[in-house]
């Protein structure tokens, strides 16, 4: 057994593996790696006439009587159980109370499962909040344990009980039940100490499903443990068995033997130095502290370790792709006379940030090994006239580039917008588009010219990283908006030529920080936080739906701006209205992230708001009587979206009702005003995205967050955030708090899809910065890990494990 070993191999319970495949936990090291997302607090002993209303209690009780009940009106029924703790509070000298426990399930079969169990003169634990009912003392669906009898004994008939909980013995159980012995019955525990020690323990809470129970996921992970320590630890609980402190003490106190054969078989990942640097537990100790811990302490000191193993080998299998890129070849660009002129002819100056990372990365491109940098920057701050400038210096150079858009309509954009700046330097540079829509002919003929290797720039799709796209002299890769592409398809390009191709990937996504440390921590990192000469601040407001008069009056001043011959966005998170009006439902827009669908009391959300309603609606207002109004949302076909384009480019339709699907590169001058429907449930970057649309030709501009959250809520902070504040990285920062890595960098970059299940990128920006310091002095001097083979091994799972961990969802 090891822990590649599949549960499918070691569990005889096809229905629990199954349940568990489910969940994703396939093999040993999946379900030691399925942490609990919470402990329980330690529960305290205290006897039935001792209770603290509001906090968990354990008790050894002796069952008195059963009885089941059908609830009717409900269609479902109830079990009680009457107990007391007379035997134990003789034992200790205290005064003896009364209690019922009471079960409710619309499944029969349940309840008679649970009353089969229970029966009179049976002893149990029970671990639960006490409540009253009646007057008398209540615990609501307890944990409870059997406790073995001494003597095998035949079960009495049951007594039952009167409403107001007092026993009558004139009432017995069937004679079924009562002819039932109880050594057929399977007992939890051997003593009531052994059962007090195991519901008092903190106790490990999974995400469980309704195919498994989070008790049977963490009744099948100790199973594990205890087989990954083999004999020793099945001779140590036999051994311990005897005794009550068995069920007291954890695993990996269960002996030396037990402690050695799970080391050997969960050994250590980290470095003994850093291991010991960071105080930080074995790796078995720490799974074995997670999954039956002792303490919460230990729990959380567990966590932390597993933590900082994932930071540590994150950073090392990222410093370790960095190192691989540099040490390939690459076409050195040194001629910077064209990148020169084009920068000379430009009709506005450059911000002191363009031209700080213009030579940044004009230093990088003079190297013989490829440049691999993210330029991330603020909504408007000029990324393209930085992305032209390097392939420039590439074409100067005699050698190709690429520009890889996410969209058609952006790879247009781009196309028409590079062809006429570079055009008017009067050198004959080829700029080429390549589209998977493009006719046959043509696309023919673009795919010749770059497989010729003649310096050329060509501006393509996702058309350049088909096997029909190669570019043999291919110097320069630009990837726009990153968050859109994945780490495969960085590799494809390097596919495309004789030579690595230097990498330029651009984001406007705002990415913190810490954040971009650790999903692109194999790039060089760029920040353009400057607005171009002429770019005027975006007034924001926050608009409630339910304000008639401010709806009507922010209506009004889009119809001034269009009658000044403006453009206006009008985007809604769903094409569609859905048949069942469901608060998702129908065609929601791809490229939306909803926030949530309830409020802050858990009620339902009104539905989204959809492009075909709001165009119907504002046809309807007297504000935009004479207007057309077109649309563009994800499911339409390119040739649509370039009409709509043109149509609302040139004024024929000056109001354009979309879906997210303008969030990225797309760029009219003369669009000045955005209304945001819904915006109470987007996220802040995208909202900051989407506000980078307007104001780009040196406008005034205007972006309406039109909102239905509830005063005071978070929904409502959110908005207050983005109302406020024009940073980009601050937002980005805020909207991490707020909502969580995940929502923010999308599931696959927080690791709900990769190797990733512990770290946090805002609260964890210590650890993994020094995780990253640690992991450079431990390759600086052993950089293939050839003395770590532990490590080298989580280094290669983690790099296999996470081609896509850099995709956006």
């Amino acid at each position: 057994m090891t822990l590649e070993s599949t549960l499918a191999t070691l569990l005889a319970n096809k229905r629990r593996v199954s349940a568990l495949k489910a969940l994703g936990v396939v093999t040993v090291i999946d379900a030691l790696t399925y942490y609990p997302f919470r402990v329980t607090d330690p529960v305290p002993v205290r006897a039935l006439g001792d209770v603290r209303f509001g906090e968990k209690m354990a008790c050894a009780v002796t069952i008195r009587g059963v009885r089941v009940s059908p609830m009717s009106a409900r269609g479902s029924y109830r079990l009680e159980v009457l107990v007391d703790d007379a035997d134990s509070a003789r034992e200790h000298g205290l005064r003896p109370a009364a209690a019922n426990l009471v079960f409710f399930s619309h499944r029969k079969s349940y309840v008679d499962w649970m009353a089969s169990r229970l029966y009179t003169g049976l002893r149990v634990v029970i671990a639960g909040e006490p409540s009253v009912f009646n007057d008398r003392l209540q615990f609501t669906h307890p944990e409870i344990l059997t406790i073995a009898p001494q003597e095998p004994v035949p079960a009495p008939a049951q007594l039952a009980f009167d409403d107001a909980g007092a026993r009558d013995a004139t009432r017995t159980a069937s004679p079924a039940r009562a002819t039932t012995p109880a050594r057929t019955l399977k007992y939890d525990v051997d003593t009531p100490a052994q059962g007090l020690a195991r519901v008092c323990r903190p106790r490990p809470v999974y995400h469980a499903n309704s195919r498994i129970s989070s008790e049977h996921i963490h009744e099948t992970i100790l199973q594990l443990l205890r087989m990954l320590a083999g004999e020793e630890a099945t001779t140590a609980s036999a051994n311990a068995g005897a005794g009550d402190e068995a069920a007291t003490r954890s695993l990996w106190d269960s002996g030396d033997h037990v402690r050695e054969a799970l080391a050997s078989a969960i050994p250590n990942i980290l470095p003994e130095a850093v291991r010991e640097a960071r105080a930080l537990m074995h790796r078995a100790h720490a799974f074995c502290a997670i999954h039956d811990p002792d303490t919460v302490a230990d729990f959380r000191s567990a966590i932390t370790t597993m933590r900082y193993e994932e930071a540590f080998v994150c950073q090392c299998a990222l410093l370790m792709a960095r190192d691989a890129a540099s040490a390939s070849a690459a076409f050195a660009c040194d001629d910077t006379a064209l990148r020169d002129d084009y920068i000379a002819a430009l009709p506005f100056p450059l911000t002191a940030g363009q031209r700080d990372v213009i030579d940044a990365i004009g230093e990088d491109m003079r190297a013989h090994h490829p440049m691999q940098r993210l330029l991330q920057g603020e909504v408007g701050s000029g990324k393209t006239v930085v992305a032209v400038a390097a392939m420039l210096q590439a074409v100067g150079s005699g050698h190709q580039a690429v520009l890889v858009a996410p969209t058609q309509v952006l790879a247009e954009q781009h196309h028409a917008s590079i062809k006429r700046s570079v055009g008017a330097l009067g050198d004959d540079v080829p700029v080429l588009l390549l589209t998977g829509g493009m006719r046959l002919a043509a696309r023919r003929r673009v795919l010749a010219k770059a497989a010729s290797g003649e310096p050329c720039i060509v501006i393509a799709t996702h058309a350049a990283f088909s096997k029909s796209f190669q570019a043999p002299n291919l110097a320069l890769a630009v990837i726009d908006e990153q968050h859109r592409f994945g780490v495969e398809q960085r590799e494809t390009l390097r596919g495309k030529s004789e030579r690595d191709p230097h990498l330029l990937v651009m984001t406007a996504t705002p990415i913190p920080r810490t954040a971009a440390m650790t999903w692109f921590g194999d790039l060089d990192i760029s920040w353009l936080t400057e607005l171009p000469g002429g770019r005027r601040p975006i007034r924001t407001f926050v608009v409630p739906e339910d304000d008639g008069k401010l709806m009507s009056d922010m209506f009004w001043h889009v119809r001034a701006r269009i009658d000044a011959g403006e453009r206006a966005y009008i985007v809604c998170p769903r094409i569609d209205v859905p048949e069942d009006g469901g608060a998702r439902g129908g065609d929601v827009d791809d490229d939306m992230q909803i926030v949530d669908l309830g409020d802050d009391e858990g009620q339902p959300r009104p539905p989204l708001h959809a492009v075909m309603e709001i165009r119907e609606r504002l046809r309807s207002l007297p504000q935009f009587r004479g207007v057309d109004i077109c649309t563009l949302t994800g499911r339409d076909d390119d040739g649509t979206k370039q009409r709509v384009m043109d149509e609302f480019t040139s004024g024929r339709a000056p109001v354009m009702v979309a879906t997210t699907v303008i969030e990225v590169g797309v760029d009219v001058p003369l669009a000045s005003c955005i209304v945001i429907f819904d915006a109470d449930r987007y996220g802040l970057s995208q909202l900051h995205q989407l506000r980078g649309r307007v104001g780009r030709g040196g406008t005034d501009a205007w972006a309406f967050l039109v909102s239905r959250a509830e005063a005071g809520s978070v929904a409502e902070e959110r908005l207050n955030v983005i109302k406020d504040s024009l940073d980009g990285t601050e937002i980005a920062q805020k909207d991490l708090e707020l909502r969580g890595a995940g929502d923010v960098l999308g599931d696959a970059q927080s690791g709900g899809k990769s190797s990733l299940k512990l770290l946090r990128v805002v609260k964890d920006a210590t650890m993994i910065a020094d995780a990253r310091e640690r992991a450079a002095a431990l390759l600086a001097d052993d950089p293939q890990l050839a003395r770590h083979v532990q490590l080298a091994g989580a280094v290669l799972d983690f790099t296999r494990g996470n081609e896509r961990f850099l995709t956006s969802n």
